[in-house]
């Protein structure tokens, strides 16, 4: 197993009296890329912040870059690349200028060659003179990019780096961050999109300033012991309504005209049997089920099943 170029052993972090961060511990090892996946709230902007030496924990340790974060900022800020959800790019300046400003900052030497390798990288040549207020939301998140990474830093840390990005755009970020991760860098980000957290090699899922579990996407969805159900039925609110008085059915979420049925208690192989009876008992209450079938839970799934099972 690789150095862990981030470890995190019991951090909490509270605002005036409120929890945000609760006792949580990970690491996150070099070379690979590591989410913190929740919704709004959950704490994972904080424990960002804690890692990069930007808040001061409330209890436990961490080490980033082998260093500690608060105490050795200074040093720490050299080896660390920081997106935050608003990144301050000026709008009076070009592409090029922005990525300069950031180079000057960082005392980067000989940083021409740099900046016109990530204009490549982020496909920003033919923008180089363009003012940033002129460029679209995805544009300008690639430029801000190109601002964090322009001193090469072994971390890059983004929190929540494609919200409310366009779709194409967003699908392009993740190719760019895919390339950076071939060149060795770590990469540890927060996203509230299930579907992201798919392309991280680990992810801890977060909720209420807690850690409910931590692995890779596949061994989340492995290690949940329920099944899932895909249904096709109509009238679709009353197949809803009607299996959310089922006995043993837990959480029910609609994708288009399907929905995805948790069965918390049904063991994987007996999710089969489970959606030929599920089918037969909404056929005898008058509802037309058109298909019924067991599918592999997707991290969605998984989530929102962690979350009730904590009762939280």
């Amino acid at each position: 197993m690789a150095d862990p170029l981030v470890r995190v052993e019991g951090l909490r972090k509270s605002y005036a009296g409120v929890v945000a961060v609760d006792g949580i511990s990970f690491d996150v090892l070099r070379g690979e890329m590591f989410g913190l996946i929740g919704p709004d709230g959950a704490g994972k902007t904080s424990t960002l912040r804690t890692v990069l030496g930007l808040l001061a924990p409330d209890g436990g340790t961490v080490t980033t870059c082998g260093l500690a974060p608060l105490a050795q900022r200074r040093t720490l800020s050299a080896r660390i690349g920081y997106l935050p959800q608003r990144f301050s790019l000026y709008g009076d300046l070009s592409v090029d200028e922005n990525i300069a400003f950031f180079a000057r900052i960082h005392a980067v030497a000989s940083w021409r060659h740099r900046r016109d390798e990530l204009l490549d990288l982020l496909r920003l040549t033919p923008f180089r003179d363009r003012l940033a207020d002129r460029l679209s939301g995805g544009m300008k998140q690639k430029l801000a990019l190109a601002c964090t990474l322009i001193h090469t830093p072994e971390l890059l840390v983004l929190d929540e780096p494609t919200t409310g990005v366009d779709p194409v755009s967003r699908r392009d970020f993740w190719r760019i961050l895919s390339r950076l991760l071939r060149t060795g860098i770590t990469i540890l980000l927060t996203t509230p999109y299930l579907d992201e957290a798919e392309r991280c090699a680990r992810v801890a899922l977060m909720d209420r300033g807690r850690i409910l579990v931590a692995d890779t996407p596949l061994g989340l969805r492995d290690g949940w012991r329920g099944s899932m159900l895909e249904l096709l039925a109509s009238p679709k609110d009353r197949a809803r309504q009607v299996l959310g008085e089922e006995a043993g059915v837990g959480d029910i979420q609609v994708f288009g005209e399907r929905l995805h049925v948790a069965l918390p208690s049904i063991a994987g192989a007996e999710a089969a049997d489970a959606a030929t009876a599920i089918a037969k008992r909404l056929s005898a209450q008058g509802l037309v089920v058109e298909s019924s079938r067991a599918i592999l839970p997707t991290l969605e799934d998984v989530f929102i099943a962690r979350v009730r099972e904590s009762g939280r």
